[in-house]
């Protein structure tokens, strides 16, 4: 298959024009047949909601290319399933499961050509999103809606691999509010936290850690991806609340780390916990695993390992999950599906 004409091996993790996206619309009841689009550009009234009050859920998930040249995406189904969960919760339309998949495997193929080459460390990367189009100025739900679905080559996240990051855990700022929209993948979550990530950003640090915003008390998420961690008694341990966005990667590491015979807990973690660890990390679909070095808590520094390398249950959790999306081992989670490129 022709590939196009990009240095594969140096390739970033931002955005690069592809062939095509492609557009659905919602209108009277019912989504239209979709269309392709060459421009990647967008026209919206000066008035659509998504604009105005933050109607927009989206997407991510990775193509990645097989030893034998087929194109694998990685478990599809719960990216559209989630997005259903999102749109649902500010009252917007969703797209069923099938038209999901659909687009996607249609997105894919018409932009074959920017699938990274099987050993290059790159990935295809997926954006599906859905927008409130509808020129409304009072507070309520868009009656109409565009999905589009579109598509960049990406690098690893991490050019220099798995480097471990230093996290602060923020106290003053919160991340979402007990019944609000944490747990879902709305655009307004992860601009609310810009102004910790800067913070924390200028104090030296990579990230921040969040706590429940009633109690100050338990472990929420880590910026934009969920905080999982490894006690010395060999035990996965992720922070489980309605405050927290479903990670995709987490119940995948979650299913690897039982088949490695670690037991997992899903539960309220304690701030207090921290101590505890032996390992830590952040975890989501752009970079799988972020190994965390150390965790700063008022007048406490917590480091876990040597501080400088991958913890070893930590390694192998990445290695395991990443040789399913190459296709370098057989997915007996069956997590993986082949797209039809011909």
């Amino acid at each position: 298959m022709e590939k196009a004409d990009l240095n594969w091996g140096e390739l970033p993790f931002s955005y690069i024009k592809t062939d095509c996206h492609l557009e659905y619309y919602f209108r009277n009841g019912s989504w239209d047949e979709g269309a392709v689009v060459a421009d990647d550009k967008i026209s919206l009234s000066v008035a659509a909601t998504c604009l105005h009050y933050g109607q927009e859920c989206f997407e991510g998930l990775k193509v990645f290319e097989a030893p034998d040249g087929s194109a694998q995406i990685f478990r599809i189904e719960e990216n559209a399933r989630r997005m259903i969960r999102s749109a649902q919760k500010i009252h917007m339309s969703p797209l069923p499961v099938d038209m999901f998949i659909d687009a996607i495997f249609k997105l894919v193929k018409l932009n074959k050509r920017f699938i990274p080459p099987h050993g290059s460390g790159a990935s295809l990367y997926i954006r599906p999103l859905i927008l409130g189009i509808s020129s409304l100025i009072g507070v309520k739900p868009s009656t109409d809606y565009l999905f589009m679905a579109m598509c960049t080559p990406v690098g690893p996240y991490f050019r220099t691999g798995l480097k471990p990051i230093k996290l602060i855990v923020e106290e003053d700022i919160d991340r979402a509010a007990p019944q609000g929209v944490g747990d879902v993948k709305v655009g307004g979550n992860y601009a609310a936290g810009l102004r910790a990530t800067i913070k924390a950003k200028e104090a030296g640090y990579a990230e921040v850690l969040y706590l429940d915003a009633g109690n100050k008390e338990y472990i929420d998420e880590s910026g934009p991806a969920n905080f999982f961690g490894i006690t010395h008694d060999d035990k996965y341990i992720t922070p489980d609340s309605n405050t927290i966005l479903p990670s995709i990667t987490n119940n995948s590491l979650m299913a690897i780390a039982k088949d490695m015979g670690l037991t997992v807990e899903k539960r309220p973690v304690s701030v207090k916990e921290l101590p505890n660890l032996k390992e830590a990390g952040c975890c989501g679909t752009a970079a799988v695993i972020t190994p965390v070095k150390s965790i700063t808590y008022r007048d406490e520094v917590y480091t876990y390992g040597d501080g400088e390398t991958v913890g070893s249950i930590s390694g192998e959790l990445y290695k395991r999950l990443t040789d399913i999306q190459n296709g370098l081992v057989e997915d007996k989670f069956e997590w993986t599906r082949k797209i039809p490129l011909g």
